[in-house]
């Protein structure tokens, strides 16, 4: 493992006696400001990724270990991070041929801060009980922004103790809540994304029909502000629509996977969540006309199929 000796002007004001050992598994969008942010905490931060390209470019930048494996970097870690793109990810980085929870420390911490399903939280949770490690599901939201200034929203699913074991460590990271036992962050962060993806298409129909009638969609903005219309989505989505700036934070396809995951679990729960089912219905379209890779209010541009109007 390589380890860089120079800091960046995120560093923190914290005692070194507090380090903690922290190794961090994918070093994507979000992996890497969270890695970032740790070390500059001064906690000692290992990090691995699939792809040597990110995790060199990370290194460059603040003073973290590089594992070549992520079996060597969670071998001595207290906490192990994992932050990975869906639900057999993570699975196949815990449980495959060279699964890292086998080689995790007892009475060390796993959080997961994927996006993963429900049952699959609660099964790995079980896995960890049963090697004495602790575990956190822990998605996150806020996206790359949050990530960088330390602004996430994190849904957190496990045993108490465990949550307040790693409260000093989510305060670097945003606004931690422990919501209940373990697969209740997977819970929590599934409303949140229903909220959004049905948030995303309650605005795209509004300002067509706005712009369509001949409203000034720059003031219509503008006036919807303050009222009980207004929202995150609307300020950030509302204007990315505007601006047909459909360059990627969140692309449509990893909304699309998280209304999937939203409507298996409706399904497990026996539950008919019918706009939820429709949303998701268009996100499925937006994907398969070849715009997946699009931020997800790129949804509007579906919207415009359907109405027989000029994309952007």
């Amino acid at each position: 493992m390589a380890r860089k000796s120079h800091f960046t002007d995120l560093e923190q004001e914290t005692d070194m006696s507090d380090e903690t050992t922290i190794a961090v598994l994918g070093t994507g969008i979000m992996g890497a400001p969270i890695a970032r942010r740790l070390t500059a905490a001064f906690h000692r931060v290992t990090v691995w990724n699939r792809s040597h390209d990110k995790v060199a470019r990370l290194g460059d930048e603040v003073p973290v270990d590089i594992a070549d494996t992520p079996g060597a970097a969670v071998e001595q870690a207290e906490t192990v991070i994992v932050m990975l793109s869906d639900g057999p990810a993570c699975d196949a980085l815990l449980f495959g041929d060279d699964g890292v929870l086998s080689m995790m420390c007892a009475d060390s911490t796993l959080i997961v801060m994927s996006s993963i399903p429900v049952d699959t939280a609660e099964r790995q949770a079980e896995a960890a009980r049963q090697l004495g490690i602790n575990y956190l599901d822990a998605p996150v939201s806020g996206g790359e922004k949050g990530a960088v200034d330390g602004s996430l929203a994190i849904m957190v699913g496990g045993e108490a103790a465990a949550f307040e074991r790693a409260r000093t460590l989510f305060d670097v990271l945003g606004r931690a809540v422990h919501v209940g036992p373990a697969g209740s962050g997977q819970l929590t962060k599934l409303a949140n994304q229903l909220i959004v993806a049905n948030g995303i298409a309650a605005i795209a129909e509004a300002l067509l029909l706005a712009e369509r009638g001949g409203a000034d969609l720059e003031r219509v903005l503008e006036a919807l502000q303050g009222g009980f219309a207004d929202s995150t989505i609307l300020r950030i989505h509302g204007r990315r629509m505007l601006e047909h700036d459909h360059a990627p934070g969140g692309p449509a396809r990893w909304q699309y996977k998280d209304t999937q995951t939203a409507l298996r679990q409706m399904e497990r729960l026996a539950l008919e969540l019918p706009v939820s089912r429709l949303v998701d219905g268009l996100f499925h379209d937006l994907i398969e006309h070849g715009d997946g890779a699009l931020d997800h209010s790129a949804l509007i541009r579906e919207l415009k199929r359907r109405n027989r109007l000029p994309l952007d």
